[in-house]
């Protein structure tokens, strides 16, 4: 197995190396995982049973919010199509689904059909976000949690499905209220602080004024789109991401179009423990 990094702050391509392979030497995989917040393989092709066979590999598989308030009782499939008639919702900086008790800990992207010209995704390092701060605005943030909403992903449902949306939108409105977490996160298996930050998730923050939470969320806005924290993978026709859902910040940017492109984003992965918990030492700096 060879592992060449994408860029020096998070990412890197896995290549030598089978994903159907029983006899995988998965542990070497995962540290990768867990070394770059997200990897990649150029030509994987998997297919829908080899993509939950992999993701089992990870965690417990998900329960997209959708499929669940329509009556899924088991994981399926996320297909997310991008076209002149469907155009992309998710050009900002985010994490996925933070709007729920205990986000993903993990997702596979799986690219079907590449745009002939732009579709790249940018993704941002939560890690290296937080570990650039200085140990004062560290511990400031540290000390803060936020309330996240589901406000603007009803509203994107609503754009690209229109009214026969409504009963889903109506149902996970009902289901999923807002929920609080905290701003900076340690991973339960690195050990390591990152900030979990989702633009048009994030409401505010709990316990100051209005103008203050607007001033704290225009920072981090401003910080995450630091280029020194990013890496960039042009797709290919049968390209796997493996990223790590509730750690890295920016999950998906594309600054370009994607015209009749469809990006199937493949079984979202739970942690095995609830992810949603403050840290117990989340406000002592290292």
């Amino acid at each position: 197995m060879q592992i060449r990094r994408v860029s020096g702050a998070l990412g890197a391509e896995i290549t030598g190396v089978d994903l159907r392979d029983p006899d995988l030497d998965f542990d070497a995989v995962y540290k990768a995982f867990l070394d770059h917040e997200v990897i990649f393989f150029r030509g994987a092709h998997l297919t829908e049973e080899e993509h939950f066979a992999l993701g089992r590999r990870f965690g417990t598989l998900s329960i997209y919010p959708v499929a669940r308030v329509t009556g899924a009782t088991e994981p399926t499939m996320t297909v997310i199509e991008d076209g002149p008639d469907s155009p992309n919702r998710a050009d900002r900086w985010h994490t996925d689904v933070t709007w729920i008790a205990t986000p993903p800990k993990a997702a596979l992207l799986h690219m079907e059909l590449t745009p002939e010209i732009g579709g790249d995704t940018l993704w941002a390092s939560a890690t290296r976000a937080y570990e650039t701060l200085s140990p004062a605005v560290q511990s400031f943030l540290a000390s803060l949690t936020i309330v996240h909403i589901n406000e603007s992903y009803l509203k994107q449902m609503a754009e690209k499905g229109g009214r026969r949306t409504d009963p889903i939108r109506e149902a996970i409105a009902r289901d999923y209220g807002p929920v609080e977490h905290p701003l900076v996160r340690t991973h339960p298996e690195t050990g390591k602080r990152a900030l979990f930050f989702a633009e048009g998730f994030i409401d505010h923050v709990t316990g100051v004024s209005q103008a203050e939470s607007d001033m704290v969320l225009k920072f981090l806005r401003e910080h995450v789109a630091d280029v020194s924290l990013h890496c960039r993978w042009q797709w290919q026709n049968g390209d796997l991401a493996i990223l790590r859902g509730t750690r890295l910040c920016c999950t998906a940017r594309q600054p370009t179009t994607f015209p009749n492109a469809v990006l199937s984003a493949a079984l979202r992965l739970t942690a095995t423990a609830p992810t949603s918990t403050r840290p117990v030492d989340i406000c002592n700096h290292r």
